[in-house]
């Protein structure tokens, strides 16, 4: 098994940065990668970033959050992290983390369906 445990997250204003964690622990090199996904309040969970342990690729959800999230891994401390900055209100979610067993490909790194673990969520809120 493994698990996930988010942190971090808080009240912001708009332009504001901010960098949420996901601390794992488990059978963590069974894992293939990790995602960052988010769900606003009656909206569906969304890919948010991911990252592939095998290359270090990363990938991103391209117009809501390219350019201003970067997903990153320290693998030393067991954490993945997502740096968000330029915040805008519609950036207003829970954040989850998430684990992977299979690689696949990169459309699959996209479908919350994909990943096998799940944290239990930071709220993020960014005032206007």
């Amino acid at each position: 098994q493994v698990q996930l445990v988010e942190s971090g997250g808080g009240l912001v204003q708009a332009g504001d940065s901010l960098k949420v964690s996901c601390t794992i622990s488990g059978r963590i090199f069974s894992t293939a990668g990790m995602g960052w996904f988010r769900q606003a309040p009656g909206k569906e969970r969304e890919f948010v970033a991911a990252i592939r342990w095998s290359s270090g690729s990363t990938y991103y959800a391209d117009s809501s959050v390219k350019g201003r999230f970067t997903i990153s891994s320290d693998n030393a401390k067991k954490t993945v992290y997502l740096q968000m900055n330029s915040l805008r209100p519609e950036d207003t979610a829970v954040y989850y983390c998430a684990a992977r067993d299979y690689t696949g490909s990169y459309y699959s790194f996209t479908r919350r369906n994909e990943y096998d673990y799940w944290g239990q969520g930071t709220q993020v809120s960014v005032s206007s």
